[in-house]
């Protein structure tokens, strides 16, 4: 039953349980300059005051109730993400991804005492460099978007058996000043995701095992970490829509980037990054719908500080939280600005402090690890610097594999670039939930910003372009699969039902895109010019770290993970059926009327 027509919203009781047989206390009352608001239409208008001296109540509205059948359907889309980046870290050659040999080196440095050095003064280990040399690297690929003749191929490299492979050690681990290796540039960063990956390394015993092994151990971490973005967003689109459909499609949208897999699949701090950014938009949409306790304030703060340890990107998360505070209903401005600065503090005392540190002794936020060497730069005319950054981005957003060099086809970048601008658009232009919308846009948008400002203040520096890549826009992964989820839901003219309709379509494609992006990344790794396809696969084979059967046992499961990922996409329609918490056919949902004409 539509609210105001005589029956509860879902949640009404458990949101208010004091009000019922309480005189002067109605759903959604505002108590002093506390609203509790139990409608659970995004953005809810808040009712009147009630009477003075009314005891306080808990800030926030009330969650779209979850149903089991939603919860399972979200862990099995989490699953499927796991799964798919997975067989990116079994697919990927190693080494073949930006700086995975620089994250390797910099984990094995703190999993074996070496601590944190100054930038500019850590080294990669003996083992790092005979790992590299060993893993074939560098080598061109044969998918590299331009063939050199003069370049050794990595289809002529022949693989060194496993048994062969360098094992890590203490004598080996460690590189420093005298060891004749190469400065690690990764020290600019806070050292938090090589912690962890230390610790992954100490608690599997396999801090002194094969490279090989090494490194696979710490990109499963890294397929970890996406898992947990899925669920995540997933409730950053409920909570926005009330609709557990734009849930689902939350869920499936990482498949639809091939290079989020490749990049999740392999080595990188950036794992970590998505991870907390994904966290820090969840409880970001959570303010700006109504949940303005001071626990969620303190809880931002936790996850900005610890991304601020892992990295410098989450500093652009936090104009999204700003925003939350300023566009969130339920507090006058002093309440807001209250728990706004608490978040803040959090932050500072957690891992902002760091920067700060950066700031005061070395003179920079992010010192510079190594030096560039211009030379192999060619210069950028300034009228082409505009054009470059954009496709750039773009194409090393959807895919640029291995060192960038290996392109995924322009019709598709252009095409993928061009849906999520329209559904960005839509999701900010029509009413019901733009301010989620605009609240968690803001992340990817900064980000973009940030990436694009520091290569034009570079060229303008130099008169060349570095650092343009699509993963550092991963942080807005989370936003960017909330904003397709709320157009979803607009085009289905806010109707979970209708929308429910949808997500067997949504999940196929997702599915699609999934194994399509593998398949293509396989080729360009592995195939050679007229080589057949049991070509390929003899040469991945043997480059491997996994023996055939554990290769084999590893894809089946994989399959069966997919497969089940389309079954639940496939049956949600009838699941939503037959839910006895969802309105009969014709009856509009309680969780999912459109907002006031005050909240558009």
């Amino acid at each position: 039953m539509p609210p105001g027509a005589g029956g509860k919203t879902h949640g009404e009781e458990r949101a208010n349980p004091r009000a019922r047989g309480r005189p002067g206390a109605a759903p959604g009352a505002s108590l002093g300059d506390t609203v509790v608001v139990t409608d659970t239409t995004p953005h809810a208008r808040p009712a009147p005051a009630a009477a003075a001296g009314t005891p306080r109540t808990r800030t926030g509205t009330a969650r779209p109730p979850a149903g089991r059948r939603y919860r399972r359907a979200v862990a099995v889309l989490t699953l499927v993400v796991a799964a798919w980046t997975v067989v990116w870290a079994v697919v990927t050659p190693m080494f073949r991804s930006p700086d995975e040999q620089n994250h390797v080196n910099s984990v094995l440095r703190i999993a074996y005492g070496g601590g944190w050095p100054p930038p500019g003064d850590a080294y990669f280990s003996p083992a790092v460099v005979d790992a590299v040399d060993e893993a074939g690297y560098p080598a061109d690929l044969p998918g590299r978007w331009r063939h050199r003749e003069d370049v050794r191929q990595f289809v002529d490299v022949v693989p060194v058996p496993r048994e062969d492979r360098t094992s890590v050690d203490a004598g080996n681990a460690v590189g420093d000043a005298s060891s004749g290796t190469d400065v690690d540039q990764m020290t600019q960063h806070p050292p938090l995701y090589y912690a962890l990956g230390a610790g992954v390394l100490h608690a599997t015993g396999l801090t002194d095992a094969r490279w090989d092994q090494v490194t696979l151990a710490l990109r499963l971490l890294d397929a970890l970490l996406l898992a947990l973005v899925v669920p995540l967003a997933a409730e950053s689109a409920r909570r926005a829509t009330g609709s557990p459909s734009a849930g689902l499609v939350a869920a499936a949208f990482p498949l639809v980037l091939p290079q989020l897999g490749h990049v999740m699949g392999a080595v990188n701090n950036d794992a970590l990054v998505v991870l907390a950014c994904a966290a820090a938009t969840y409880l970001a949409v959570r303010v700006v719908t109504g949940d303005l306790r001071w626990r969620v304030a303190v809880a931002i703060g936790v996850v900005l500080g610890l991304g601020m340890l892992t990295k410098v990107m989450l500093a652009f998360a936090v104009p999204m939280v700003v925003a939350a505070y300023a566009l969130a209903r339920g507090q006058r401005w002093p309440g807001r600005l209250g728990r706004l600065a608490v978040a803040g503090g959090v932050t500072l005392a957690v891992g902002g402090w760091w920067w700060l540190r950066n700031v005061v002794t070395l003179g920079a936020v992010q010192p510079v690890g190594r030096p560039r060497d211009l030379g192999i730069l060619a210069t950028v005319p300034d009228a082409d610097v505009p054009s470059i950054i954009a496709g750039r981005l773009a194409q090393s957003f959807f895919g640029n594999l291995s060192w960038l060099e290996v392109h995924l086809a322009g019709a598709w970048v252009v095409w993928g670039t061009v849906a999520l601008a329209a559904a960005a658009l839509v999701a900010v232009v029509l009413p019901g939930t733009r301010r989620s919308a605009v609240v968690v846009l803001l992340t990817p948008a900064a980000l973009a910003l940030g990436v694009a400002y520091n290569a034009w203040d570079f060229h303008t520096e130099t008169g060349r372009l570095v650092a343009i890549q699509g993963r550092y826009v991963f942080g807005g992964v989370a936003a960017l699969a909330t904003a397709v989820a709320i157009t979803a839901w607009q085009l289905a003219r806010r109707s979970d039902r209708r929308l429910a309709r949808g997500v067997p379509v949504a999940v196929t494609l997702a599915l699609a895109a999934a194994v399509g992006g593998l398949l293509w990344a396989f080729g360009a790794f592995y195939r050679g010019p007229g080589e057949a396809f049991g070509d390929a696969v003899d040469r991945w084979l043997a480059w491997s770290p996994l023996p055939v059967p554990a290769l084999v046992a590893l894809l089946a499961a994989a399959a069966a993970v997919l497969l089940a990922g389309l079954v639940t996409g496939l049956v949600w329609p009838r699941r939503l059926a037959a839910s006895s918490t969802d309105p009969a056919p014709g009856t509009p949902s309680p969780a999912v009327p459109g907002a006031p004409k005050d909240a558009r």
